[in-house]
């Protein structure tokens, strides 16, 4: 059952869930993570009457929640993804399905593969220890699909395909479904679905819609090893003649394993299937959008649910339509108010400058957080410290915190890393920590004893020195 509110901060984006209750529950979730408020990024208060083509985010409206399914609980089987002689970053999927601010509630997430002894290499990591991966991933051995009996429990089926046979796989798949009642959820990422035939396309996403089932597919081309979200994307209903994918269509690895698992949680991704392609030109209307998108604050979720939902087609409209209603937009003015005048504008534009000034002068929430995780640790050592009785009884744990804070933000530094999802070795930046402290002191010591000798007008031996002495 899901209860109540939970708000979650992170960095610079906004981005919140608003779940649509089951036929089970009678509860609402709401995920709510750091916005700009209200009125939304300082972007938003200065553009009533420009015009979108030019500046997205006069088309925009704030980021806000997003609707997520009320489903996607319970265990979630991942297939077709570990498999033997690949050594790709095949975690980034299952961490995303694990994500901490996802909309995602399984309590056991199945990785079946051939090789559960693979499986258990690749994906058995420290990262995935201290996000809680571990606590919910679970293994499976059999071939690349599952049989219905293998599915039985299972509530969410992502299933990776490629090869040669994709959409022969599809039509399994809808027949392994048709026997497979616990399953509510089917997730397809089709791989290198380049040139596939678009009445076979048709007929295989027909064979999905007729099981009954709440099913999303995301068709993309070869995969490359490019991070998400460097390259802009646009995409067209799979099983059409625009939605086919021309020979040489590439797509990223950990981007289409976004598109998949942000269409398995959002609302706006059901019942949907695209097929995805890399876009380049960069005065295309899909790049215009989502590079406004991600100026104006939207998460990556947001951005997915935002192009989803409206696409690029919104937004041309929006654009012909202030066209039409701002007919002298050319000549330099879109209607005779005195707030559209050049002085009044340049004078907020002036306004929004100072403001951005003072923002890029505060710390940025990396920052912020790395010492907020630092105090939380200075505290326990102190405590820790104290009843051990290695420190001083009159020292304070504000002097207690000068002592240590370098270490402390060593400390923060690590947690932080991991938190985000980098594999960190503790113990080798632990101790290279060390041997720069061990470096710093020696200095410190030196300058110390050649500033004493300058007060003395002697000079003041080493250490090795009164060694040699002796």
């Amino acid at each position: 059952m899901r209860i109540g509110f939970l708000f979650l901060a992170t960095t610079a984006t906004s981005t919140a869930f608003v779940v649509q209750p089951s036929a089970s529950s009678s509860s609402t979730t709401a995920l709510y993570i750091s916005s700009w408020g209200v009125k939304g990024p300082p972007a938003f208060r200065t553009m009533e009457r420009e015009n979108p083509a030019e500046k997205v985010q006069a088309y925009l409206k704030a980021p806000e929640p997003v609707e997520a399914r009320s489903t996607i609980d319970g265990t979630c089987l991942v297939s077709g993804l570990i498999r033997p002689g690949v050594t790709a970053d095949d975690q980034f999927l299952f961490d995303l399905l694990n994500h901490q601010d996802s909309a995602f509630e399984f309590d056991k997430i199945v990785a079946f593969c051939p090789d559960t002894k693979l499986a258990k290499k690749q994906l058995i990591s420290r990262s995935a220890r201290y996000t809680g991966l571990l606590n919910k991933l679970d293994f499976a051995q059999g071939d690349s699909l599952p049989t219905a009996a293998q599915l039985d429990g299972v509530k969410s089926w992502l299933a990776y395909l490629q090869g040669d046979d994709l959409l022969e796989q599809v039509q399994t798949i809808a027949k392994t479904l048709a026997d497979a009642p616990s399953v509510e959820n089917i997730a397809i990422l089709l791989v290198g679905a380049n040139e596939l035939d678009v009445t076979a396309s048709a007929a295989a996403l027909e064979a999905i819609q007729n099981t009954g089932k709440t099913y999303s597919i995301a068709a993309v081309g070869q995969l490359t090893d490019e991070p998400e979200g460097k390259q802009a994307y646009h995409f067209d209903q799979f099983g059409t003649v625009n939605g086919t994918l021309p020979a040489k269509a590439i797509f990223s690895r950990q981007e289409s394993y976004r598109m998949i698992t942000e269409m398995l949680q959002l609302e706006a991704g059901a019942n949907k299937a695209f097929s995805f392609a890399e876009i380049y030109n960069v005065n295309a209307t899909e790049v215009r959008l989502i590079r406004g998108l991600r100026e104006a604050g939207y998460a990556r979720l947001q951005e997915i649910d935002h192009m989803l939902r409206d696409g690029a087609k919104n937004y041309e409209k929006a654009i012909e339509e202030w066209l039409t209603s701002n007919p002298d937009a050319a000549k330099g003015y879109t209607t005779n108010a005195w707030w559209e005048q050049e002085q009044f504008q340049k004078s907020r534009r002036k306004s929004d400058e100072r403001f951005l000034a003072e923002q890029q002068q505060e710390k940025d929430e990396r920052t912020k957080e790395i010492e907020a995780i630092a105090n939380e640790w200075v505290k326990r050592e102190y405590f820790r410290q104290s009843m051990a009785g290695t420190v001083e009884n009159d020292m304070t744990e504000a002097e207690f915190k000068e002592t240590v804070w370098d270490r402390a933000l060593l400390e923060g530094d690590l947690k932080y890393r991991i938190k985000m999802g980098e594999v960190v070795d503790e113990e080798m930046e632990l101790a290279d920590f060390k041997k720069r402290q061990e470096r710093k002191q020696q200095e410190l010591l030196k300058k110390a004893k050649k500033e004493l000798a300058e007060v003395l007008g002697e000079e003041i031996p080493d250490d090795d020195d009164d060694k040699k002495d002796a």
